[in-house]
């Protein structure tokens, strides 16, 4: 199992100097996600500023792009990395794609399958020479000349996986089928329990691997940590599940507690523009079921136990703010969480 950064979206000027202290920790992946700031600019920043850190989108949006601008970008980070660079791609929900990207939506899963066909059907031109067809309902790919075509990647991953694996990220079955099926790796979604991720997600991940014969997708995990010694950062994710439990498309792990009544009021929060009540509304209980709960001392073992089994790559969300001594003023609780790895 690896332990890795959960980044989030850092300002371009602070990107370099996260990766540089991550890499001096010891993480072996760096994850930076699609909210403020733009992730491939974030990647090529982290890799440009690292030698040995894996760099990966956690995620980028794959609708807001055309995949052969996915498929150069990714291509390009490749290079400049020599293989550490780690594609990974959602859908984002309707609202967001429509309203704020501007662009088509349609059934997130068998199109996402389309983008992942042509951005590897994009690769396999450009690295093998092979001929350039991409045919399905939203695409018809067929030119790519020399002029355009970057020269082939030298470049082999230590895991045995091809030059850019490829993650898919999803909340439910669906997509977790789909990365069984296409994918490298399938990256939960943070608003996920222990349950869900055993009675829900792994049946479609290992249905999907079975229904395409083909290898064990990478499970990358993200687990909150909500010590209840620091009220601060316990608040801070309470607020994060609050606001993703308001999401229409995530209201499956609630169903799953019988927590859908939660699920509408936070809605209706969000509706109204009433962002400081949705915490209140998260109890104890729920939030034990999402986050590692427990003193500071106590989360290692939480951790372990939660993970153990189910993930490869781990990423416990919790603050990682490197000071003048490139440590983060909370080093302590994080090496006890880097010593998991070595125990499972």
């Amino acid at each position: 199992m690896k332990l890795d950064l959960a980044a989030g979206s850092p300002a371009p000027g602070d990107v370099g100097r996260i990766a540089r202290a991550a890499e001096a920790f010891g993480f072996d992946a760096l994850w930076v996600a699609e909210t403020e700031h733009e992730p491939f600019v974030a990647s090529a920043l982290a890799l440009a500023a690292t030698d040995r850190l894996d760099v990966g989108t956690g995620i980028a949006v794959a609708f807001a792009r055309s995949p052969v601008v996915i498929a150069q970008a990714s291509f390009d980070l490749a290079a400049l990395s020599r293989g550490r660079f780690l594609l990974g791609l959602g859908t984002q929900v309707r609202a967001h794609v429509e309203r704020r990207f501007g662009m088509e939506w349609s059934a997130p899963a068998p199109r996402l399958a389309e983008w992942i066909e042509a951005i590897s059907a994009a690769w396999a031109t450009w690295q093998d020479a092979a001929p350039f067809r991409v045919r399905t309902e939203h695409l018809d790919l067929s030119l790519m000349t020399p002029a355009f075509s970057p020269p082939p990647l030298d470049v082999e991953r230590s895991d045995g996986r091809r030059p850019i694996p490829i993650s898919v990220a999803g909340v439910g079955p669906g997509l977790a089928r789909l990365a069984g099926r296409v994918a490298d790796g399938f990256q939960v979604h943070p608003l996920h329990t222990a349950r869900y991720l055993a009675e829900v997600l792994e049946p479609a991940l290992a249905a999907g691997e079975a229904e395409a014969g083909r290898g064990r997708a990478e499970r990358i995990v993200p687990v909150f940590l909500a010590p209840t010694d620091d009220p601060v950062l316990r608040h801070a994710v309470r607020t994060r599940v609050a606001f993703y439990a308001s999401t229409p498309s995530y209201r499956p792990v609630l169903a799953l507690h019988g927590r859908e009544r939660m699920g509408e009021r936070l809605s209706r929060l969000v509706a109204t523009g009433r962002w400081s009540e949705m915490p209140d509304l998260v109890d104890d209980e729920f939030l034990g079921l999402v986050a590692i709960t427990g003193p500071s001392d106590a989360l290692r073992d939480a951790l372990a136990e939660r993970v153990t089994g189910h993930a490869d790559r781990v990423l416990p969300l919790l603050p990682f703010e490197p000071g003048t001594d490139g440590e983060p003023p909370n080093a302590r609780l994080w090496e006890r969480l880097r010593s998991v790895i070595g125990s499972t």
